[in-house]
């Protein structure tokens, strides 16, 4: 595959007229979106208009006269399509750490007579923190297999370091079926591939990613239709009494998915979401997935055995990331990122490169292997400067 046969597949490409919808330095191939997605083009708009013309006008009847006070539910139910789900399923609102915390909490309380959570122990470090700050639960590894005797297993979609895929239908009938609850962590897939978490019981997920709200972001959580009455949110707050201007003493869940909300929308950061969710709502999503598997596969092959690949080489069993190993990862990454080639680096030895569908070009995946190549065939990473680690890797 040569350079103009990659310009080309652009011009061919269904999606790109996207691209135009985001904000990308000129010379720089953005391959984080795995990370932090780039920023819609309207966001700066629409966060100055819930500044300047919401805030700055109506003052606290914006929450009222500007529905910030409705943003958790009606922003979940947009967003609910791009996971399999429905409206009243998904509120959004706090952060990933906080709605897993929410979402495990309450799979065990609907099966009290067991003590085993069930995870992926290399899962992202959120995820694992949460599930042992529970008391007096057994933690097992999914690559055991057991779940005749789980509460809930809670498993990441997409790896966040190799990128390789969990199968989410397979998986989650297997643990239904063993009287086991199925929690999925979609923050690697929503946004870079078709979703669907509706068979599970709770699932959760980021929105700073592929959906491109921007940095901190509100995260989602999904909790089934058949669980919404019985379940506990165990970080109740006034959002989610039955009655929230009552200001009783006692607490009174309210119905459906508000009880699983806990306090005030963070306005501005909703704001910017709701940009990116303008976006997405006209975007076909199996149009996505094609291209990501192209991009994902095209880059496989450009940079073949210059690095040892740690993510699935089947397309299929993987996200929309590819992830390479090298023992001095740190440096070969900070020099790409000086070169205008923008990936990240996970200790202790993984390069990650995210492609997202929306605005990643081929002809980026292109440029972004031949600039890599010169990196390592020069060894430009061994200059020094590389080796001092950033706070943020």
């Amino acid at each position: 595959m040569d350079r103009d046969r990659c310009l080309a597949l652009d011009a061919e490409d269904p999606l790109r007229a996207f691209r135009d919808e985001f904000v990308l330095p000129e010379g720089v191939v953005y391959l984080v979106g795995n990370s932090l997605g780039a920023p819609p083009r309207r966001a700066a708009e629409r966060v100055r208009q819930a500044v300047e013309d919401e805030w700055g006008t109506h003052l606290v009847g914006g929450w009222n006269e500007s529905g910030w006070y409705a943003q958790p539910l009606t922003v979940g139910d947009r967003l609910a399509p791009l996971i399999g789900a429905g409206p009243g399923q998904v509120v959004v609102g706090n952060t990933t750490s906080i709605a897993v915390y929410q979402a495990v909490s309450a799979a065990v309380g609907l099966r009290p007579d067991r003590r085993v959570i069930v995870l992926d122990r290399s899962n992202f470090p959120t995820d694992n923190y949460m599930v042992a700050s529970l008391p007096g639960y057994e933690v097992r590894d999914f690559s055991e297999g057991r779940f005749d005797d789980a509460a809930v297993v809670l498993l990441s979609e997409v790896d966040y370091r190799t990128g390789a895929r969990y199968d989410v239908p397979e998986i989650t009938a297997r643990v239904q079926a063993a009287g086991a609850l199925m929690v999925w962590d979609v923050c690697h897939s929503v946004g870079a591939m078709q979703v669907d978490v509706s068979a599970a019981d709770f699932a959760v997920g980021c929105t700073y990613k592929y959906l491109n709200g921007g940095p901190g972001a509100p995260a989602f959580l999904y909790v089934n239709p058949r669980h919404q009455a019985e379940a506990r949110n165990v970080l109740p707050g006034w959002y989610s009494h039955a009655e929230p201007f009552a200001f009783q003493t006692g607490f009174s869940p309210a119905e459906g998915i508000r009880r699983f909300t806990v306090s005030t929308p963070h306005v501005l950061s909703f704001a910017a979401l709701e940009a990116a969710l303008d976006v997405w709502e006209r975007v076909p999503m199996d149009q996505i997935r094609a291209k990501s598997i192209a991009l994902t596969s095209l880059f496989v092959d450009l940079v073949g055995d210059r690095l040892e690949l740690a993510s699935p080489r089947d397309p299929l069993r993987r996200g929309s990331q590819v992830s390479f190993y090298h023992p001095d990862g740190y440096p070969v990454m900070r020099a790409l990122i000086d070169r205008g080639v923008h990936g990240d680096f996970r200790a202790p030895d993984i390069l990650r490169f995210g492609f997202a569908p929306l605005y990643t070009r081929y002809v980026d995946v292109f440029d972004a292997a031949t600039i890599l190549d010169e990196v390592l065939e020069k060894e430009l990473w061994r200059d020094e400067k590389y080796a001092q680690r950033l706070a943020v890797t």
